[in-house]
């Protein structure tokens, strides 16, 4: 028994599944990120076309352009990068879900309110990605996803193209079949578009969403293109009676030929959705049809006041059906000139990714000339073209021309030099001014004014890339406060003041060596500079107080001693003289 296949991982974390779907450019398949533990999709460049500059040009566009949107009606991109043969991919949020054209051909459409809401929030997302300056160009209900939850999710930002798949052959008017029905006039005519060219392609889709059927059809993308470009759609009441007038009114503002008469903005156009929604009074000019003047059956003098009018409008009638047979004439025979003759329209080829001799070559093999070449900074090679105007897939004349700009390779700048030394606002200054941003910055700390640049990474004077981002090492302005714990006052005093930092003196009473620090706070730590440190240093005690005197008392009077009693005095013996005796 042979052991289990080991599943291809991308980039290390991506784990590849099934195939969900695929389209004419890329195959999205389902994956899992096995850092993270969550569901993915990866869309991958279609292995016959990676080989390709401009489809992987473009490929990489699309990933910038959705990467840079943060929506929640918006499919989220979670990462790029290209795999070990080169291939790019790019890992997004896996919805689980139908896409609108699902829905459309199990459901045929949807109610009018359901319709609504839907559109509202494909508006949300417009005004999302227009905000950021990025212009859809490819709003079609392939490209619009309802989630389990029913909630929108629009997909394939920053695409603008009908991807054609050159080895098969496929032409490139075959290739834009399925975005012709959503082509707003201007895109047709290979003229500049903005933001309100995709609010016209959401009015197209809101009109399939309630008609079942998109506001113009015809047998190839050029007579779809035209009438985008010269016929009015049919309000969309029309084909449903049921639909009330503010339907209309939305779908048909939002599709007038002028961009500057349509809204102008998906803000704009949203809010009208939310109103026709709810039932409120729209902006947008409701369509209203002409009045029908009905004879009252009543007497017969009333008869004959109607009769001059109806008179009137019949003559009117048969002017107005002339002149529109006329016009009828005129537009067939136009379009069959213009579908039939030499001077008839043809879609833009892809330049972009090729070298500027190779577009050269590909317009004039379908006989366009180029117009102006300009030249910009690009991750591209030098050479190569990294921009048309028009766009590829855009119908023009056949003698028509086409603007290319060319990379002149990467721009490049140099770490300015006197960086070192400025403050950090300063240094900014600088670096922008040489195309460069501050990307970090590590702290250093150290008796050194805080903020001042002590180091720049790449080193000054390198060459980098404009835009690149620079490493900064930033003073902190900390300083480590010494230990003086131990030293006489002075030594202390002296070396934190030294250190920057002031000093604050307590007294301590120790029987130890006079004028020695013992004790400081803070410690061991990092302080800024100009902090006070107090430091407690040791004096000598008072001498003893002297013992106080004893308190007076009352002395007893002394007992009188007694007096001895007199002894008798030896009797005082005279001398006497000696006698002598007689004879």
């Amino acid at each position: 028994m042979s052991a289990p296949e080991t599943p291809r991982l991308l980039g290390g974390r991506y784990e590849l599944g099934a195939r969900l779907g695929h389209g004419g450019m890329a195959e999205v398949l389902r994956g899992a990120d096995v850092r993270l533990g969550r569901d993915v999709a990866i869309k991958i460049l279609r292995s016959d076309l990676a080989r390709d500059p401009s489809f992987q040009a473009r490929f990489r566009r699309e990933a910038q352009a959705a990467a840079s949107l943060n929506a929640p009606t918006i499919v989220s991109v979670y990462d790029t990068g290209e795999d070990e043969a080169g291939v790019p991919y790019i890992v997004m949020e896996r919805v689980e879900g139908r896409t609108l054209r699902e829905v459309l051909q199990a459901e045929r459409r949807l109610l009018p309110e359901r319709a609504l809401e839907v559109a509202a929030d494909i508006c949300a997302a417009l005004e999302a990605a227009h905000a950021a300056g990025i212009v859809h160009r490819d709003i079609k209900p392939a490209n619009v996803m309802l989630n389990r939850s029913g909630e929108v999710k629009v997909m394939d930002f920053g695409i603008a193209r009908a991807a054609a798949d050159a080895s098969s052959g496929m032409t490139q008017t075959a290739a834009i079949l399925g975005t012709a029905a959503y082509l707003s006039p201007e895109q047709a005519r290979g003229e500049h578009v903005d933001a309100r060219s995709d609010l016209y392609s959401t009015g197209c889709l809101l009109y399939e969403l309630v008609t079942g059927q998109p506001p113009f059809t015809g047998d190839s993308p050029v007579a779809v293109a035209y009438q985008h470009v010269r016929e009015d759609p049919q309000p969309p009441s029309t084909l449903d009676e049921t639909l009330p007038p503010a339907v209309d009114a939305v779908v048909l503002k939002a599709m007038e030929k002028l961009p500057a008469n349509r809204y102008q903005s998906a803000k704009e156009m949203r809010a009208d959705l939310l109103r026709a929604r709810s039932g409120t009074t729209v902006i947008a000019r409701p369509v209203v049809e002409p009045p029908v003047l009905l004879a009252p059956a009543a007497a017969a003098g009333s008869l004959r006041q109607v009769e001059e009018p109806r008179d009137n409008r019949a003559l009117a009638y048969g002017l107005f059906a002339a002149l529109l047979i006329a016009l009828l004439i005129g537009i067939a025979l136009f379009v069959r000139n213009l579908l039939d003759s030499d001077t008839g329209l043809i879609p833009t080829p892809p330049l972009v990714g090729l070298t500027q001799e190779q577009a050269v070559t590909a317009l004039a093999e379908q006989g366009l000339e180029v117009g102006t070449v300009q030249q910009a900074f690009s991750e591209e090679p030098f050479g190569i073209v990294v921009g048309q105007s028009p766009p590829e897939a855009i119908l023009i004349p056949v003698d028509g021309s086409v603007d290319l700009t060319v990379s002149k390779g990467i721009e490049m700048t140099i770490v300015p030099v006197e960086v070192v030394g400025k403050s950090r606002e300063e240094a900014a200054v600088l670096l922008t001014e040489k195309k460069l941003r501050i990307g970090s910055e590590v702290p250093r700390d150290g008796n050194i004014p805080a903020g001042t640049v002590l180091a720049v990474s790449p080193a000054p004077g390198s060459q980098v890339r404009a835009g690149s981002d620079v490493v900064l090492t930033v003073a902190s302005g900390q300083v480590q406060v010494p230990d003086v714990r131990g030293r006489t006052r002075e030594q202390a005093v002296s070396e934190l003041q030294k250190a920057g930092f002031s000093v604050g003196i307590e007294l301590r009473d120790s029987t130890g060596p006079p004028e020695i620090v013992l004790d400081q706070k803070p410690v061991n730590a990092l302080a800024g500079r100009g902090t006070a440190i107090v430091i407690t240093v040791s004096q000598p005690p008072p001498p003893p107080p002297p013992p106080p005197p004893p308190s007076p008392s009352p002395s007893p009077s002394p007992a009188p001693s007694p007096q001895p009693s007199p002894s008798p005095s030896p009797p005082f013996v005279f001398p006497v003289p000696s006698i002598a005796p007689t004879p």
